[in-house]
């Protein structure tokens, strides 16, 4: 028996309004550079806290989309709810961008 933790270089979230998704487990209808919002995820998982990452739209089963924007994580909780280990926390936006544009802005988890 061991402990399950997943690390993670990247926060990907689901796309807004999906149905069955909390508020938090999904993107916020509209990014805005400078502003924090909250997150929560299903899972024991740590982010680096230090740095900027890329934020991703997950569809789930690891179908991931391009960077929607550069972020710093500014704090993490786990907790258990229902015999299940969730991690919340929040994150601040510093950059959007536009995925359209082919231009590279992360390298795994590194600022380009």
């Amino acid at each position: 028996m061991g402990i399950n933790v997943e690390f993670n270089p990247d926060l990907a979230l689901r796309k807004y309004g999906t149905v069955g998704r909390k508020e938090e487990e999904c993107l916020p209808e509209r990014l805005e550079e400078g502003r924090a919002y909250k997150f929560l995820k299903e899972g024991q998982r740590n982010y680096w806290l230090d740095g900027e990452l890329p934020l991703l739209e997950t569809e789930g089963e690891q179908r991931l989309s391009r960077p929607m924007a550069s972020i710093t994580i500014l704090e993490a909780t786990h907790f258990r709810r229902k015999e299940k280990l969730y991690t919340k926390g929040k994150y601040l936006v510093n950059e959007v961008f536009d995925i359209t544009n082919p231009k590279i802005n992360f390298e795994s988890y590194k600022r380009i």
